[in-house]
C-alpha cells in the first residue's frame, strides 16, 4: 500500500512560545531558547504513529520584520529563513509584521510588532490542501484557538471520505497542565510532545547578526 502523506502545519511564534514557556525562564535564558528545527519536528511527527506514513511537507509560517524599521530582527529572520530552506522538507512562509505608530520610541507602553494573518494563511491552507487531497494526514503545531475552524473543517472532511485526518502536537512536562487545540463535537488526535523530543528538534543557533 502507498504511505500515508503528511502535512506539517507549523505556526511557529506560537510554537516558539509556548516551548519557552513550558521548558525555560523567559527572564533569563537567551532569546535562541525555544527554537526548533522544523524538519527534525516533522520526521519526528511522521514517525509518532503506528501507521504507514511519509513526509510530504512541513509548512513554517512566521512574521518578517520590517528592514528598515528593525534590521536587526530583519536580518535574524533572513538568516533563520535562509537555514529552514536549506532543509530538504521545510517551505517558509512569512508575512510582514505589523509595527504600532511610533513604534519604537514613541508609541503606548507595552505595544509590540504583531503578526497579521498568519493564522489565516495557515487556515487557509490547511483546508484548500485537504480539499485538494493532497495530504492523508495533516498536523497542525499550534495552539491558536482561532485554527479551530481548520481542524474542524478537515475532520469534516474525513467523515464524508474517510481521509485526510487532523491532528494536533502540543509541548509537554512533568508536572505541568499543558493545553493543546481539540474540537468540542469531534476527536483529534494529539502528538504530544515531551522535553525530550524537544531536545531533539530544538536549535540552539543564534542567529543575531554580530555587533
Amino acid at each position: 500500500m502507498t504511505p500515508d502523506r503528511v502535512v506539517v502545519f507549523i505556526d511557529y511564534q506560537n510554537v516558539y512560545r509556548s516551548a519557552r514557556r513550558v521548558y525555560h525562564d523567559h527572564l533569563v535564558d537567551p532569546h535562541w531558547f525555544g527554537q526548533i528545527n522544523p524538519q527534525a519536528l516533522g520526521e519526528h511527527l511522521v514517525q509518532d504513529s503506528n501507521r504507514d506514513r511519509v513526509l510530504k511537507q512541513v509548512r513554517v509560517y512566521r512574521g518578517l520584520p520590517s528592514n528598515s524599521r528593525d534590521s536587526r530582527g530583519y536580518s535574524a529572520a533572513r538568516k533563520q529563513l535562509a537555514f529552514w530552506g536549506q532543509l530538504p522538507d521545510v517551505l517558509p512562509i512569512t508575512r510582514p509584521l505589523q509595527y504600532p505608530e511610533g513604534w519604537p520610541n514613541d508609541c503606548l507602553e507595552g505595544e509590540k510588532p504583531n503578526e497579521k494573518g498568519i493564522d489565516v494563511q495557515i487556515a487557509l491552507d490547511m483546508a484548500t490542501m485537504a480539499q485538494r487531497k493532497e495530504y492523508e494526514a495533516g498536523v497542525l503545531v499550534s495552539l491558536d484557538t482561532d485554527l479551530r475552524p481548520a481542524l474542524e473543517y478537515v475532520a469534516d472532511l474525513a467523515r464524508s471520505w474517510g481521509k485526510p485526518r487532523a491532528e494536533v502536537a502540543a509541548w509537554t512536562a512533568e508536572g505541568q497542565m499543558c493545553s493543546r487545540l481539540s474540537l468540542s463535537r469531534q476527536s483529534v488526535y494529539c502528538h504530544w510532545l515531551p522535553e525530550s523530543v524537544y531536545q531533539s528538534v530544538r536549535d540552539n543557533t543564534d542567529y543575531s547578526p554580530r555587533r
